[in-house]
């Protein structure tokens, strides 16, 4: 009689956590579910591509400043950091100076002048 009682509760134990699994597994195949969870794979995806994608900027930029001292240093240019004055604004001085060099041109700019 205990032996019955033993086997039929086994029984009806392993019947309820066959169907929990078998529910749970239908949940996890539906439709919705699967949005979701390929949305979560989705963005921890980008999140590792990104991580990655700035851990190697951050790599390149060290190393290419790195690389651009040593030719610095190999060039000469770190040793003279003195450069010279700026040409620029004699240019723009000689221009406002004179601004009539403009005017007098014999040149005209009519394109159909030629025509």
């Amino acid at each position: 009689m205990f032996r019955r009682t033993f086997w039929f509760t086994t029984g009806v134990a392993a019947g309820v956590w066959a169907t929990t699994k078998v529910n749970r597994k239908l949940r996890q195949l539906t439709p919705e579910s699967l949005a979701a969870t390929a949305a979560n794979k989705a963005l921890e995806t980008g999140h590792r591509i990104k991580d990655r994608a700035v851990g190697f900027a951050l790599d390149v930029r060290e190393n290419m400043a790195r690389r651009e001292e040593e030719l610095g240093d190999a060039l000469g240019i770190n040793a003279d950091p003195e450069l010279p004055a700026p040409r620029r604004f004699a240019a723009i001085e000689n221009h406002r100076s004179n601004p009539k060099y403009i005017e007098n041109t014999t040149y005209s700019y009519d394109r159909n002048e030629d025509h």
